[in-house]
């Protein structure tokens, strides 16, 4: 007798590699045709090796042209290569206002002993521990904080160190405290869109990276670049390639074709256009599960999800990733009773980004 489930791809037969590939913020080994920009932030970093001031950057430029990317590709480098400069990337769309900052700049800098300590007790402790050393900071989306006190403490107390500030829109300087402005004395670096011959080789590379080799045809392969070109998003792409594949997986499909593309293509004009409303049946259930059951493991959420989908725990956990990277859940890793590493899922009350934001 045939399973109800037998339509659906196993877990073992998934087209998908490593879905991470396909994220937004994912670290590809190698940031393509963006050597130039690395090269001057290294440069602009110099100078912290000699106990001395570094430059303080505006990066900025359109969504989706690699700003982000290639900060985390020199910061990974830098942290690879030495000790004595450190790298502290915040994402202040999460981290939004001062203490929130301190308290991330605590945790990357190993400093536990945070609980009812004030933002200025924060700063504090941080300066004390940098002041050791060098460091080299990035505030992301920096004009998502509603604060910039923390700001002006950075530049005011901590010795040696470089600032880089990532916007999308280059006139948000001009809204800062004028003692902040001429104190950072900020030299700019613009991030200028790929060329269509440069959107295809990178989602190429991330086609490899994401998929079984052989199971994305090039009929939607063409598809999704055509339409990342047209859109002038490569984070368009991106969504493209993931729901193409999603796409053909629901329907247990052991290659992406052109009408999952083509379904894809769909899913970006309805989240270009309806944004906070749209999402998938079963990630408006994973949602309404956290909110009710708010507190529990992504595995006891699974076990709530799966008895009314019969999607494998592997899709599961990217709609999961998903969600959280669009703050309407969030993630928090825990100790199990066994030793090991799990995370807790809580409703967020958050809203979920257009591409455009990003």
């Amino acid at each position: 007798m045939s399973s109800l489930f037998d339509k659906y791809l196993h877990e073992n037969e998934s087209i998908f590699l490593n879905g991470v590939a396909l994220d937004y913020d994912f670290q590809p080994k190698k940031v393509l045709y963006r050597e130039a920009q690395q090269e001057y932030m290294a440069r602009c970093m110099k100078p912290l090796f000699s106990k001395r001031n570094g430059r303080n950057i505006l990066i900025h430029g359109p969504p989706g042209v690699g700003k982000t990317v290639c900060v985390k590709q020199v910061f990974n480098e830098l942290d690879e290569t030495t000790d004595d400069v450190i790298p502290i990337y915040i994402n202040c769309w999460k981290k939004d206002t001062p203490h929130k900052i301190a308290l991330e700049i605590c945790s990357i800098i190993g400093y536990h002993f945070t609980h009812n300590k004030g933002t200025g007790e924060l700063e504090r402790e941080i300066v004390k521990i940098l002041n050791k050393t060098a460091v080299v900071f990035c505030l992301d989306e920096v004009d998502k904080v509603s604060d910039f006190s923390i700001l002006y403490s950075l530049l005011e107390d901590i010795y040696h160190k470089s600032i880089f500030l990532i916007t999308n829109n280059r006139e948000w300087v001009v809204s800062l405290d004028v003692r902040i402005q001429s104190r950072l004395t900020l030299d700019e670096l613009q991030f200028e869109p790929y060329s269509p011959s440069q959107v295809r080789e990178i989602l190429s590379q991330r086609k490899d990276h994401a998929f079984v080799s052989g199971t994305f045809s090039d009929e939607a392969f063409e598809t999704v670049v055509s339409k990342a070109i047209e859109v002038g998003d490569l984070r368009s792409g991106l969504f493209l390639l993931r729901e193409a594949g999603n796409a053909a997986e629901e329907r247990a499909s052991r290659t992406v074709l052109l009408e999952h593309a083509k379904d894809a293509v769909q899913r970006l004009r309805d989240f270009s256009t309806k944004g906070t409303t749209l999402l998938e049946e079963d990630e408006k259930a994973i949602v309404e599960i956290v909110k009710i059951h708010s507190g529990l493991t992504v595995a006891e959420i699974y076990e709530h999800y799966k008895k009314d989908f019969s999607k494998s725990y592997r899709t599961f956990m990217r709609k999961v990733d998903f969600l959280t990277k669009n703050r309407l859940i969030t993630a928090n890793q825990v100790t199990s009773e066994k030793g090991g590493k799990t995370f807790t899922l809580r409703p967020s009350g958050g809203e979920l980004r257009k591409l455009s934001e990003f």
